[in-house]
């Protein structure tokens, strides 16, 4: 039994997800949650261990490359003059009643009774 030291942390040892992010991105920017959608997306291997989900730093690196490939390939697909531009006027069909409105203050107008007049 190791007393007082940190285990080695090799490209292929098994982290848990938490912890995989606070090595990976000491600096913040991704999460667990984030590592999930990566899952989803077929862009990050992760091992279910006991109903717990391990990933390696070695996985991680494969991730950020695919992520790479997918942004490099994206921007290649589209020249500049295809992609599409943002419209500075309104788009048709927002009410004015709901904009910068919540979504639950929105949901609950909807579901106020109407008033007779």
């Amino acid at each position: 039994m190791q007393s007082g030291t940190q285990p080695e942390i090799t490209p292929d040892t098994p982290l848990r997800l938490a912890d995989a992010v606070k090595i990976a991105f000491p600096l913040g920017g991704m999460t667990v949650a984030g590592l999930r959608r990566e899952r989803d997306r077929n862009r990050l291997v992760i091992e279910k261990i006991a109903g717990k989900e391990f990933t390696t730093l070695a996985h991680i690196e494969r991730m950020r490359e695919l992520c790479r490939e997918e942004a490099r390939d994206f921007s290649s697909r589209l020249p500049a003059e295809t992609r599409p531009k943002r419209s500075l006027t309104r788009q048709p069909g927002l009410s004015e009643t709901t904009a910068g409105m919540s979504a639950q203050a929105a949901l609950q107008m909807r579901l106020r009774p109407r008033r007779k007049s």
